[in-house]
């Protein structure tokens, strides 16, 4: 439940990306990425726990994930992002799946904070670290997770559940992989994946 700092962080994933590529150590490039500016912040506290967090969503991917999301189209370097966060994250893996996916299947595709915290609750009750969170950390939490969801456009700005339109290429990927990792894109279909 770590994943409480910023956004998704496009740019700054691909420039950490890019680094992790020539030096192939995620404690040089963590390392690097401070000492570079990267992250745009004054704040060497918040230049530091950014460049972590992002290191930490990148390194659940592997380098043919990693090449795609440096050199593949806008859609793609999302989906990768959104593929990193739901690995390196199981909160976030479990959501996709068992609530955006569900949901969308069955025609429900209004999510609203409410459905966020019933599922949180329900998740609490076999998870006691979930329950000793604060209020006001799951609520950060919850509000950071939408902009997320967003941002990689599994939400639409209404927060309805968009189908996820995977390149042929990122579902390839994917399904080398673990094909069950499709389940973290409301509605993807590896045999009806068009291009992007």
């Amino acid at each position: 439940m770590s994943f409480g700092t910023g956004g998704l962080f496009l740019n700054e994933s691909v420039a950490i990306a890019g680094l992790y590529q020539e030096l192939n150590d995620w404690t040089e490039v963590k390392k690097v990425a401070g000492q570079q500016g990267v992250i745009p912040f004054k704040k060497q506290s918040s230049v530091s726990r950014s460049v972590r967090e992002i290191a930490n969503r990148l390194s659940a991917l592997n380098s043919d994930e990693i090449d795609l999301l440096c050199s593949g189209s806008y859609h793609d370097q999302v989906s990768v992002l959104w593929l990193a966060l739901c690995r390196a994250y199981r909160f976030i893996g479990e959501f996709a799946v068992e609530l955006l996916s569900e949901r969308y299947l069955s025609f429900r595709t209004h999510v609203t904070y409410d459905d966020y915290d019933a599922f949180y609750a329900g998740k609490a009750e076999w998870e006691p670290e979930l329950e000793a969170i604060s209020t006001s950390t799951r609520e950060k939490l919850r509000q950071i997770l939408f902009r997320l969801m967003r941002e990689t456009g599994i939400l639409s700005q209404d927060d309805h559940i968009c189908r996820a339109m995977l390149s042929p290429r990122f579902a390839n990927l994917v399904t080398r992989t673990d094909p069950q990792e499709l389940r973290y894109f409301p509605g993807a279909d590896i045999g009806s994946q068009g291009p992007v």
